[in-house]
């Protein structure tokens, strides 16, 4: 099996270069400067040099306020550089797995009504921002390439490497005192050492199409916080406040929850929120 990982520097390109050199398979890791996947010769001759039986495409454009500033640039990676990969995978009879976002759903705060379990692979995409139109475009354009393609949605990624929430949490914390979070955003938060993990075994028992991972339970931004204040024993004060409370420049959805119910149908439990914030803290605590 030989891999090639696009957006090698990323908090989730990093941990799937960890994983897979802890289990000794091989892989070429590629970051922009190694392969810009919006460049179809560059694709060409990597396929070509590497010949590659799985890409995992971690390369996105990811900055949600900048976006919206910047749309041509946005939608060139996160829609033009996995139509590409995908075509090339197809060619090459190669697997593609491709990382989305909740940010494809509308997120409105009635549907925390009509999807309690929260959205599922199938239900309908309106996304609010130019960030999720873009991931949209690019879902959109790998199934229509067709070949074999593996697309998981996440959502309020965080893990050992790169920025997050719960990084940024940590750090607040400890220069302030005291913190303002969000309260009405609802959704779950989704672990990189977790999704390469689940990635890797829906891969193994050869799958296809989309699926969600992401953790069990329902909660705010504001809950996340104080789970972490209360894990790291960190004297914080945590306030909820509203959306409005932080003006961005992009609309924000009011209700991101996945529903993992097709990952957990094939043998592949989701892990509670709780358990996957407290393996992070460790994670980070023994690589600090």
């Amino acid at each position: 099996m030989k891999l090639l990982v696009t957006g090698a520097c990323g908090q989730l390109g990093r941990e799937w270069i960890a994983f897979l050199e802890k289990k000794k398979i091989t892989f070429t890791a590629c970051d922009y400067e190694d392969l810009d996947i919006t460049n179809t010769e560059q694709v060409q001759k990597k396929f070509k040099e590497t010949e590659p039986d799985i890409v995992i495409n971690c390369a996105a454009y990811t900055n949600v306020d900048e976006a919206e500033d910047n749309s041509e640039l946005a939608f060139k990676i996160n829609a033009l550089g996995p139509e590409i990969l995908a075509k090339e995978c197809r060619k090459y009879r190669t697997k593609l797995v491709h990382y989305s976002t909740d940010y494809i759903f509308p997120g409105r705060e009635e549907d925390a009504d009509r999807y309690p379990e929260g959205y599922a692979e199938d239900a309908p995409p309106a996304p609010v921002n130019v960030y999720g139109s873009s991931k949209k475009e690019g879902e959109d354009a790998i199934v229509k390439t067709g070949g074999d393609w593996l697309l998981i949605r996440v959502a309020w990624l965080c893990g050992q490497f790169g920025n997050n929430f719960l990084k940024t949490m940590l750090r607040l914390g400890k220069e302030r005192g005291e913190v303002d979070v969000v309260n009405d955003q609802i959704g779950s938060p989704t672990f990189c050492h977790d999704v390469v993990d689940k990635t890797f075994k829906l891969i193994i028992k050869e799958q296809q199409g989309a699926f969600h991972v992401s953790s069990r339970g329902k909660i705010s931004w504001y809950d996340f916080a104080k789970k972490i204040f209360e894990l790291e024993k960190m004297e914080v004060t945590c306030n909820p406040v509203s959306t409005e409370s932080f003006p961005l420049k992009a609309a924000r959805p009011k209700f991101s929850l996945l529903n993992t119910a097709k990952i957990k149908d094939i043998g592949l439990e989701p892990m509670h929120w709780e358990t996957g914030t407290a393996e992070l803290l460790h994670q980070l605590k023994k690589h600090s």
